[in-house]
């Protein structure tokens, strides 16, 4: 069993990410790489320095604290020199100012447990429990199954996000202690597919057909972004492709057992991770897409709704 993971935030009360309150920890790595990602911190699988330098007060203490000369201090103006970060991380612990941030930290499954364990009190008055998020949770599998583990042993209610790019294995290990299961289809096309996320579909629409067969309740979700997917056609090609795994699901189920629910999730986009690429030093490609207006996100539902699948849009 793995022990540890690179872990990039832990969010308590959460209520986004799966039923009641919750608990979400978010796993760093990620195979894809859709250009309005909300959490660009946990694209990468390894610890990164965030750099904000609005917060700098020039102090020059990192200056002395790198090993490998990534600040310089000229004329009372600092500058972070990313391309030699190694990240060491040794002047995150220097900066009063708390312009130097460091993303993704290395934890036992014990240490996570300790976390989520805190509120337990508030999942069992909510119908409430732990969602594991990213990232992609399923690239860390052993850490994720692990952490799931804890949580079922614990009564502990559990959900994962996933993305769908990954090894139809790894995800299939963590269905017998996930409760639920949140998954993305962003679009049908794989031409299109690959155009917003750096990578075709053809794995996530196979991951959702084995997921359909499995039994676990699930939930598909579509982040709406102008230009990606905004289109009735569009919603109603994956809505129809929902209604059919529901159609699997139903003919799978066996005799008087009533099948697990499938829903879909329509997710309005928002430009909330400016700050997030900037700190980085990446280029936030969505950064002049607005949201889709209510009248829009409403014709996308009644799109989706036409195909007799329960849809729906989240508060």
């Amino acid at each position: 069993m793995i022990d540890t993971g690179m872990v990039f935030h832990i969010q308590r009360f959460s209520i986004h990410d799966g039923p009641g309150i919750r608990t979400t920890v978010f796993l760093k790595g990620c195979a894809l790489e859709c250009f309005w990602c909300h959490n660009p911190e946990g694209r990468h699988a390894y610890p990164e320095v965030r750099y904000f330098p609005e917060r700098c007060i020039a102090c020059g203490s990192c200056v002395a604290a790198c090993p490998h000369s990534a600040h310089l201090l000229e004329d009372g103006v600092h500058t972070f020199l990313r391309e030699r970060c190694e990240g060491a991380g040794a002047c995150i612990d220097t900066c009063f100012s708390e312009a130097l941030q460091m993303s993704g930290k290395l934890m036992s499954v014990g240490e996570v447990m300790d976390e989520v364990i805190a509120d337990r009190l508030f999942y069992e008055t909510s119908g409430g429990g732990v969602t594991l998020s990213g990232g992609e949770p399923t690239l860390d599998s052993a850490f994720a199954l692990a952490i799931l583990k804890g949580c079922r042993e614990r009564g502990l209610h559990t959900a994962i996000e996933t993305c769908g790019e990954c090894p139809w294995g790894a995800l299939e290990s963590l269905l017998p202690v996930t409760d639920l299961v949140m998954m993305d289809i962003k679009a049908m096309s794989d031409e299109r597919h690959r155009n917003a996320t750096g990578k075709g579909n053809q794995r996530v629409l196979a991951n959702a057909r084995s997921l359909a067969l499995s039994g676990v309740p699930l939930v598909f979700r579509t982040p709406v972004v102008h230009g990606v997917n905004d289109t009735k056609e569009e919603i109603g090609q994956i809505a129809s492709f929902i209604r059919e795994l529901a159609g699997m699901r139903n003919s799978s189920a066996g005799n008087g057992t009533p099948p697990r629910e499938i829903r879909y999730e329509l997710l309005r986009f928002h430009r909330l991770a400016s700050d997030k690429y900037r700190s980085l030093g990446r280029e936030y490609r969505a950064a002049s897409i607005d949201p889709l207006p209510d009248e829009e996100m409403l014709g996308l539902l009644a799109a989706a709704r036409r195909e007799g699948i329960d849809a729906r849009i989240p508060q």
